[in-house]
């Protein structure tokens, strides 16, 4: 190959034309976006393979996040189910879907630990914690890729962003992330860990930059840790201009100067098609880069075709392309759906609506709305229904009446009394608010995260006229709820769960499903207390009690600043301590209980965990109400004295149990090397003797606990 024919294979470029594309193809380039159908994409490839010199086939990629077909809830609603199967459900589905017509790459799944949900992307990822990003993210390669690359019905995997995207400053996206080496790696780098493990066939490289360093020209982390001392094999693919961006990060001087960067950071293909332009002039020439980085990086992308069996065929059949959901696909996102609610407040027990024959009222701008797929999908995803229509169908014996209540963003003064004046002749009231999909994705920060336009006071309206009512939530990424939440007796967080969304909520309130969901991140009191998030580090002055709004006058003198009064503490004068809703928060139709953790062995030699030796921990889960329903099991550890400060909470391990009322089951968690340590500031995987709670219940709170000891 010429030194013009490896660049080319290191890029991907997306034309919409399709005779754009095929010229894109003539000219050698490695990688396409998806022309829309199996027939244009064939098209491309035997473009790609029999009018060019060495007959290479294309690798073809899309941003199938969340279904390509068949819609499945939005990555961060699937974290809330706590059951990976979800997410491997919809990564198998999307695969086979996507494949059919000819996809053979997508970028997901984003595993960037979240912790301000100002930022826009948090609905593309798993929440806020670092171990749920690593199963679920895990699944969702496992379920993309298949048992083997080289069926037809596997898509490469790409785990992305690499790396700490999700800490962005103010939470507005694109933006500088400065991180200390061990934030980065006990938070930010062990999902991608796990995603290596896991087989990831590629990586794609952050917009940010990490501790002043573009994360595109970062030799430090896509070639020393990555590839070197995790010893990834596969492709680093660039973001979309992320190679470009380093010109406006102020580190290249021009496009030759940061492509050059780039590639010789570790970069192994560019997202722009800026390399090698269609008439095969090359903006590098052999001494910008090494012959020995560029052909290892050719290497990688033939290494993956070659995994595809894209030399074999790389050809669909199009007759045989997936281009609408089936009875069966369906089934499957609604049962997903189904897993994602959380019922975040039940107070008087609204829900369930069992009575038959009930006059409801539904309100609120998502009653008819079909804004249900959520952020990243397609145009030709098939449509959502919307939630009057799902309550009809689901629902056949109620009396249903339907009122907008208030718009969007618009309100109108009109609709909210005709609203209030229909309640009186209802049993019942069900209020759909919520923020649409088109606030959240890419590029969608936002400094306010309370409910847009007039929905709070539609809320409070409703409220005012004392019917039960319950509220139900579409969004995509915690919400503030403090105006409201505390005149709304029910409320069911529904996210933006799919093409069978609406179905699935009907489903749970009238008691045919049971939500069992919990919070995969927290959901704040105010916009001004974000970033917030379970797993904090202790402060030296922990608060313990609430601050005040006062005129008091403290003589600093006498009274500090060396003083252990609680007013010295930790905390926001103007908010109650904690959280409106914690991570891990859900409940129930029915109840659960816990008994008292067993320990196998309480105490442990170091040198015996580092063997393979474990803590097992058993304890019973009981089912004590009268229906059955999902209870998930969530077990934190906390390290009481370390040489680095620890996080009060750290989750190690959860499950999800299906129960029927009065059933009891024996859960088992194992506790080992890997559980118990954690990375230093000179990037060494540390563990020390000492103390560690250990905490197992279905949240944060009132949680069975236990010690083991390390020695």
């Amino acid at each position: 190959m010429t030194w013009e024919q490896k660049l080319a294979q290191l890029q991907i470029a997306f034309r919409p034309r399709l005779e754009d594309a095929k010229d894109l193809a003539r000219g050698g380039i490695g990688a396409v976006f998806w022309p829309r159908s199996a027939e244009a994409t064939n098209e491309l490839q035997r473009t790609a393979r029999e009018e060019t010199p060495h007959g290479i086939p294309l690798l073809v990629g899309l941003d199938v996040v969340h279904g390509q077909r068949t819609t499945f809830p939005v990555p961060l609603a699937q974290a809330a189910s706590f059951d990976p199967a979800v997410a491997g459900a919809d990564a198998r589905i999307s695969a086979k879907e996507a494949a059919s017509g000819g996809v053979n790459w997508t970028f997901s799944p984003m595993v960037d630990v979240s912790r301000d949900p100002r930022w826009g992307r948090v609905v593309e990822g798993f929440g806020e914690d670092t171990h749920v990003n690593s199963v679920f993210g895990a699944a969702k390669i496992r379920g993309y890729q298949g048992e083997s690359l080289a069926n037809e019905d596997s898509i490469l995997a790409c785990a992305k962003h690499f790396v700490a995207y999700g800490q962005a400053e103010g939470g507005r996206d694109y933006n500088t992330v400065d991180v200390s080496v061990q934030r980065l790696r006990n938070v930010y780098l062990e999902p991608f860990r796990a995603a290596v493990e896991a087989g990831a066939a590629t990586v794609m490289a952050a917009f940010n930059t990490v501790s002043g360093r573009p994360a595109h020209a970062n030799g430090n982390l896509l070639t020393e840790l990555l590839k070197e001392e995790w010893g990834f094999e596969g492709v680093v693919v660039g973001d979309a201009d992320g190679v470009v961006n380093l010109i406006e990060h102020g580190v290249a001087a021009n496009l030759g100067d940061a492509l050059q960067q780039s590639y010789a950071a570790g970069l192994d293909v560019e997202m722009g098609g800026n390399a090698v332009s269609v008439d095969g002039v090359a903006l590098l020439s052999p001494g910008d880069v090494s012959s020995e980085r560029v052909d290892d990086a050719v290497r990688r992308v033939l290494r993956l075709k070659h995994a595809l069996a894209l030399f074999d065929n790389p050809y669909r059949d199009a007759a045989l392309e997936v281009t609408a959901p089936s009875a069966e696909t369906r089934l499957a996102a609604r049962e997903a759906a189904e897993k994602c609610l959380v019922l975040l407040k039940n107070d008087d027990g609204v829900l369930p609506l069992v009575a038959s024959r009930l006059r409801v009222l539904l309100v609120g701008p998502y009653a008819e709305s079909n804004d249900h797929l959520g952020a990243w999908v397609q145009s030709f995803a098939e449509p959502a229904g919307t939630l009057a229509d799902s309550i009809q169908a689901e629902c056949p014996d109620w009396s249903l009446t339907v009122k907008e209540g208030t718009g969007f963003f618009q309100e109108d003064p009109a609709l909210l009394a005709d609203a209030v004046s229909s309640a009186e002749q209802h049993d019942v009231i069900v209020v759909a608010v919520g923020e649409p999909s088109s606030l959240t994705g890419e590029a969608s920060s936002r400094s306010d995260l309370r409910l847009p336009g007039g929905q709070e006071e539609l809320i409070r309206a409703i409220a005012g006229t004392g019917k039960p009512f319950a509220v139900v939530m579409f969004n995509g990424r915690p919400l503030v709820t403090s105006a409201w939440i505390d005149s709304a007796p029910t409320v069911l967080e529904a996210w933006h769960l799919g093409l069978e969304g609406p179905a699935a909520v009907a489903r749970a309130l009238s008691g045919q499903v049971n939500p069992g969901g919990r919070l995969p991140m927290t959901f704040p009191r105010s916009s001004s207390q974000v970033p917030i998030h379970y797993d904090h580090e202790n402060t030296g002055r922990p608060a313990t009690v609430s601050a005040r709004m006062d005129e008091d006058v403290v003589d600093v003198a006498l009274m500090g600043p060396g003083n252990t009064d609680d007013r010295y503490t930790s905390k926001y004068r103007d908010l109650p301590l904690g959280p409106q809703f914690a991570f891990g928060h859900g409940l129930s139709y029915t109840s659960f209980g816990y008994g008292q953790i067993q320990v196998e062995k309480e105490e442990l030699a170091l040198e015996d965990l580092r063997e393979g030796r474990v803590f097992r921990l058993d304890i019973a889960l009981s089912n004590t109400g009268d229906r059955s329903g999902d209870e998930v099991t969530l077990l934190f550890i906390r390290d009481r004295v370390a040489s680095l400060a620890q996080p009060v909470r750290r989750l190690r391990a959860f499950s999800r149990t299906t129960l029927d009322a009065g059933q009891t089951e024996l859960l088992s968690f194992d506790l080992g090397w890997s559980d118990l340590g954690f990375w230093d500031n000179q990037g060494r995987y540390v563990v020390e003797p000492g103390e560690f709670e250990v905490h197992i219940g279905g949240g944060l709170e009132n949680n069975a606990h236990t010690v083991v000891r390390l020695t």
